[in-house]
């Protein structure tokens, strides 16, 4: 039996936040527009985002935030479709939303609701979306696209189209059927790629006696400045049963190379040998991992003092710890060293880098300069956002800006 022919002017594969938001754009220009998607149902990775509330954007969002081999090429996407634009979409549906630290915005009605919304902007466009399809070889012949798929219901079909857009993402988080899909097409077409590797993931340090103590501090959080080489982050960390993870462990990640150091500030906006000078003086008999517990949390301060701080001054008054002493005390706990053994990988990443080489596409466009009609977006790019929303502005610009080509 022949494989039924279905004929679009559009296919876009990957029904995510960056597929959904180019299908509505292009089918708004008049577009036959169908969305392929492998898993049953969409935007997987939005229903899960911010613990289900969707942290649908940043409302500080520069190209700064932005990680890429090409640091400027995201520039043109962000500056065309903004946080403004896509929080106009949402209040045009009734959805509210709130702001968290640091320009987070979450949606109040959750993550189902701007699921809702784009699958409602879909439906008034006339994008067609083809739920448990498996895609099989992908060619091109003259103009055209031809896309074999095997359907849930053991039918066979090719769908041909003029446009094709690559909207899969990269391999993070593969318990949700992420893949490096991307790439592998991108290589059929002989276009340079950057491997992918996980970024916004935690730090281990298993196998390490050095840092044995860490476990005991599982569960332990505190607001720090964390860095590798000259990247730092003022956020929460999270001491975990096999590492650090929070906020600024995850921003770190995304820049820290196999072997090298991480360090952290447990004094991040004030000076640490001050507050050692004004301790001494109020509370000159008591010892030190009393006076840390004043700063830090108990269990942290303690660990500290037993296992990583100068063994010349933890059990002494602080009227005995001499000045140098105490300058010694103030530098180990403002860059105290670390050296994970490794991150948790695309396991737990939240997003990863690397993807399609942008020397590859236009800025402008997202299409491909080598091959007509073939665009990629979204996170299988190589461009990668911050934690707080910035992935989800990338999604939704780079997918905007494809929609008003493809």
């Amino acid at each position: 039996m022949k494989p039924q022919i279905k004929n679009f002017d559009v296919t876009i594969i990957g029904a995510g936040a960056a597929g959904l938001m180019c299908a509505i754009e292009a089918a708004k220009r008049g577009r036959r527009v169908i969305v392929l998607e492998k898993a049953d149902k969409v935007g997987k990775k939005i229903l899960i985002s911010g613990g289900g509330r969707c942290n649908f954007t940043n409302m500080y969002t520069t190209p700064e935030n932005y990680i890429s081999e090409n640091p400027h090429f995201c520039k043109s996407a962000l500056s065309r479709y903004t946080p403004w634009d896509f929080i106009a979409l949402m209040e045009s549906h009734g959805l509210n939303w709130t702001e968290k630290t640091l320009g987070q915005l979450f949606c109040d009605q959750k993550s189902t609701a701007v699921v809702k919304m784009l699958l409602d902007e879909c439906s008034s466009a006339g994008v067609k979306i083809l739920l448990a399809c498996k895609i099989g070889t992908i060619s091109k012949q003259s103009n055209t696209f031809f896309i074999d798929l095997a359907l849930a219901t053991k039918e066979k079909q090719v769908v041909q189209s003029q446009s094709l857009v690559l909207a899969t993402g990269g391999p993070s988080i593969p318990r949700m059927g992420s893949t490096n899909f991307a790439i592998k097409l991108a290589r059929q077409f002989s276009l340079n790629t950057i491997p992918f590797s996980a970024a916004l993931v935690p730090f281990r340090f298993d196998k390490n006696e050095r840092y044995n103590g860490i476990k005991e501090l599982s569960g332990v959080s505190i607001f720090v400045e964390l860095s590798t080489g000259n990247i730092s982050f003022k956020e929460s960390i999270l001491f975990t049963h096999r590492g650090i993870s929070g906020p600024a462990a995850l921003q770190i990640s995304s820049y820290w190379k196999p072997s090298s150091p991480i360090h952290i500030n447990f004094f991040p906006d004030e000076n640490a040998l001050d507050w050692f000078q004004q301790q001494q003086q109020s509370h000159p008999l008591a010892k030190l991992k009393t006076v840390l517990s004043y700063k830090l949390p108990k269990r942290l301060a303690h660990k500290l003092c037993e296992i990583y701080l100068s063994k010349a001054a933890i059990n002494k008054p602080l009227q005995q710890i001499s000045p140098k002493q105490l300058e010694e005390l103030a530098g180990q706990l403002t860059n105290w060293e670390l050296i994970p053994s490794g991150t948790e990988g695309m396991r737990t990443a939240e997003v990863s880098l690397g993807g399609i080489d942008t020397n590859e596409l236009s800025s402008k466009t997202f299409e491909t300069k080598s091959v007509q009609g073939l665009y990629f977006i979204g996170e299988g790019v190589d461009v990668t956002g911050h934690l707080g929303g910035f992935n989800f502005q990338w999604a939704w610009a780079s997918g905007w800006c494809a929609g008003q080509f493809a």
